[in-house]
């Protein structure tokens, strides 16, 4: 008998109680493990609260062997086209605070763990419109709602485009789509996503996550150590392309806050910035 017992692994009765607020999570028996993001039981409004706990929820996540694939979404129509009203006062109180402690620590924390500390096949889905989308167009599968659509509203709120969708749109639109992307705003279609490798399927919005239960099901037909070797090998390109310009890229855009000595993500700013989106219009200067 050993000298020493496994310290205990999470449990999902007590994790899922406490991300509550942040995400309500349902597993069925097999293991397939959905999670949708919400504010107050809506879409997500951006703040230094629900930005930390997408970190700390994909850690314990990836900490409970129980859990075998991930789908992970937002709530409602659309994916994340505002912030909280109060949910940056930590960085007008403070910047230079915020911009270590809930920027660049936890944004860094939010992409390496979707990538290192799931070893479980993940399934994003784009539910609508938003902005920080990388957190499921990084997954293994990602699969977007008819009328969804992708953009960065970064640049056009004054803060450089770097903590993590700079690796999302380079991997997956190449140099030059990406630099347009991340300078101009683009709004990206579901359709022009689909064309460009950004998602695998666009589905109705009502059948968005029946599709995704569905994939779920053929990738479980294959045994437990299959199914999470073989993530491993279709990661490595997400792996590599954060080790190498996430840390700098975070860094840079950190710097420009600071440099800058002012808040940005303010409310009314965001709603303000990404209103052309609601629109239709491609970007916000056309």
């Amino acid at each position: 008998m050993s000298l020493q017992e496994f310290v205990p692994t999470p449990r999902f009765e007590e994790y899922s109680e406490r991300f509550k607020d942040f995400f309500t999570m349902t597993r069925r028996e097999d293991g397939v493990l959905f999670v949708e993001a919400h504010t107050l039981g809506g879409p997500i409004q951006l703040s230094v609260q629900n930005h930390r706990a997408l970190g700390q929820m994909l850690k314990v996540v990836g900490a409970d062997p129980r859990n075998e694939i991930l789908i992970l979404t937002g709530s409602g129509d659309e994916f994340m086209m505002g912030s909280d009203p109060e949910g940056f006062a930590l960085e007008e109180e403070d910047l230079e605070y915020w911009a270590y402690e809930y920027a660049y620590k936890d944004g860094r924390i939010n992409v390496s763990a979707l990538v290192n500390d799931l070893e479980i096949p993940t399934i994003g889905l784009l539910n609508g419109p938003g902005f920080h989308t990388e957190i499921v167009l990084m997954c293994d599968i990602s699969l977007a709602a008819e009328g969804a659509t992708v953009f960065d509203l970064h640049y056009d709120i004054g803060s450089v485009p770097a903590d993590g969708i700079h690796n999302c749109f380079q991997e997956l639109l190449g140099v030059k789509r990406a630099a347009y992307a991340l300078l101009t705003g683009e709004a990206i279609t579901a359709e022009k996503a689909l064309e460009w490798g950004m998602v695998n399927e666009v589905v109705p919005r009502d059948q968005l996550i029946a599709r995704a239960y569905a994939i779920a099901d053929h990738i479980m037909t294959q045994p437990r150590t299959t199914r999470r070797l073989t993530t491993q090998i279709v990661r490595r390109p997400w792996k590599q392309r954060i080790v190498n310009d996430l840390d700098g890229g975070f860094g840079i855009q950190m710097f420009g806050h600071i440099a800058k000595k002012k808040a940005v993500h303010g409310e009314g700013h965001i709603r303000s910035t990404v209103d052309y989106v609601r629109e239709g219009r491609k970007n916000n200067f056309d």
